[in-house]
C-alpha cells in the first residue's frame, strides 16, 4: 500500500525517536516542530490505519505494519543520504535531499540505486 509522504514521515520518526526509549506523541512533536494538537490528530489517523498504538502510558508505538513502512522509509533515506555523499555532496544536504527523494523514489530504482552502492562500496 501507498503512504503519503506526512503519514512515512510521522513512521520514520517515531521509529527514529524509539531508538532512545518511549516514544511520547509530545516528543514526536518537539521532533517534528509540530503542535502537539496537530500531532493528536495525526496519531488518531495513523492508530485508525492500524499504523500504530498506544500503551498504558500513553507511549507511541509501531504495529508491524507501521514498523515495516517506517524500516523501508528510513533504509531509504539512511542509503540515499551516504549514495549523495559519495558523490560529493556535502552531508547536510544529502540528508535534506535524501529525506525528499525517500518519499518518491521507486521500488526498482532504489533497488538498482541500492546494488550500485553496495558493489562500489563493500
Amino acid at each position: 500500500m501507498n503512504y503519503t509522504e506526512s503519514v512515512e514521515m510521522y513512521l520514520e520518526t517515531i521509529l527514529i525517536l524509539s531508538k532512545n526509549g518511549n516514544v511520547r506523541s509530545v516528543d514526536i512533536a518537539r521532533h517534528m516542530g509540530f503542535s502537539k494538537p496537530t500531532i493528536s490528530e495525526q496519531m488518531k489517523r495513523l492508530r485508525a490505519q492500524d499504523l500504530v498504538i498506544f500503551d498504558d502510558n500513553n507511549h507511541v508505538h509501531l504495529t508491524e505494519k507501521g514498523k515495516k513502512v517506517a524500516e523501508r522509509v528510513y533504509e531509504r533515506h539512511k542509503l540515499l543520504t551516504k549514495l549523495f555523499m559519495s558523490v560529493g555532496v556535502d552531508e547536510e544536504t544529502a540528508t535534506e535531499d535524501a529525506c525528499r527523494v525517500e518519499h518518491y523514489i521507486s521500488k526498482e530504482t532504489f533497488d538498482k540505486l541500492k546494488a550500485h552502492y553496495q558493489e562500489k562500496h563493500s
